[in-house]
């Protein structure tokens, strides 16, 4: 029956049948198609036109099981890619795959922990694309395909996975702080569809005709019943955050050898932190102390802390984060985004009087 291409569905199945033979049928490589219409609302013609657009990314990994792909989305002709911000991420070499099989190095333009997202640039041009400003807003009930690489079910040009559901509610996240361990607190889409395993997370969310909505988020688990939350972010959410990382406001900086620096700049002594020493180029700069009476201590950090955003750039490692103070005189303060388990805090350092 998978045999070919294209299979015909009999769509006198129960509904909770056919949702698994759609998934199925993707997940072996197959596009189903609609027996009783043929145009544009198609199955088979929306999967078609949204499957170029999605794409498989593998970085980082391994490492107490953790997996070393994720799913992403082309939102603009030039290449840019929206996916999760994650540890698969976190290594110099990202590779991205485009469905049609062809494989670029991945450069991070910039992420935002706030709401768990980065985004990604290949050398590729005229690529299909989503345009956020034309995403759709979804209400409880409503139809939704999610395309991701699931299970990494797609390496090379092989489609990526489609599951079909609806939209159980729409719900604030800040509710189940506490039972679900993220930092992101806004409104999801709480789905009834399996989007919760591994590889789905930075998959696009559409409605039935192939229409952006959201992205789908990292695996969640409750702390209190051991369940998953299938969810998606709305797009909506993002915009404004998606515009500032492609505007360069938190772009790791470049290099620059000739850039001038203050004659007394900070370092991180003159802060009163000591970090966790890089063991590798992209250590996470974790806190290790911070000395009683200095400006970061003044400022309440503390042993743990985990510093995502020094003055608005990237802080992947201990060496970012003192280039940094290099270019910053010391009569000046320092902004910081921290990470406090799972709490995002904003915090200034200032100059001692």
């Amino acid at each position: 029956m998978l045999g070919s291409k294209r299979q015909r569905i009999n769509w006198s199945a129960p509904r909770s049948a056919l949702c698994t033979l759609v998934a199925v049928v993707t997940l072996l490589g197959a596009t189903p198609a609609v027996g009783y219409a043929a145009g544009p609302s198609s199955f088979a013609d929306v999967i078609d036109s949204v499957q170029p657009k999605i794409v498989k990314i593998f970085g980082a990994g391994g490492i107490r099981g953790l997996e070393a792909y994720q799913s992403g989305f082309l939102i603009s002709a030039e290449g840019h890619v929206l996916t999760v911000w994650s540890h698969v991420l976190d290594t110099d070499y990202i590779t991205v795959t485009l469905n049609d099989g062809r494989k670029f190095q991945g450069e991070l333009v910039g992420a935002d922990p706030r709401f768990g997202i980065a985004i990604l640039k290949v050398d590729a041009d005229d690529v299909p694309h989503f345009s956020l400003d034309q995403a759709v807003e979804l209400g409880t009930g409503d139809r939704v395909l999610a395309f991701c690489n699931l299970f990494r079910v797609a390496t090379g040009d092989e489609p990526v996975s489609v599951l079909h559901g609806s939209v159980a509610i729409r719900a604030q996240l800040t509710a189940r702080r506490g039972v679900f361990e993220t930092p992101y607190d806004g409104p999801v889409y709480v789905l009834d569809a399996m989007t919760n395993n591994p590889g789905a997370a930075g998959g696009a969310l559409t409605n039935r005709q192939g229409k952006l909505a959201g992205i789908l988020g990292k695996e969640l688990r409750n702390s209190l019943n051991n369940t998953w939350l299938n969810y998606a972010i709305p797009v909506q959410e993002l915009t404004d955050s998606v515009d500032q990382i492609l505007a360069g406001k938190t772009r790791p900086r470049e290099p620059d050898e000739s850039a001038k620096k203050p004659v007394e700049p900070w370092t991180l002594p003159l802060l009163g932190l000591r970090m966790v020493p890089d063991v590798l180029p992209k250590t996470p700069p974790f806190v290790d102390a911070v000395r009683e009476g200095s400006p970061a201590h003044k400022a309440g950090l503390g042993p743990d802390d985990l510093i995502l955003f020094i003055n608005g750039r990237v802080a992947s490692s201990c060496k970012t984060i003192a280039d940094e103070l290099s270019l910053v005189d010391r009569i000046d303060p320092i902004h910081l985004t921290v990470q406090r388990g799972q709490e995002l805090l904003d915090v200034v350092l200032e100059p001692s009087e």
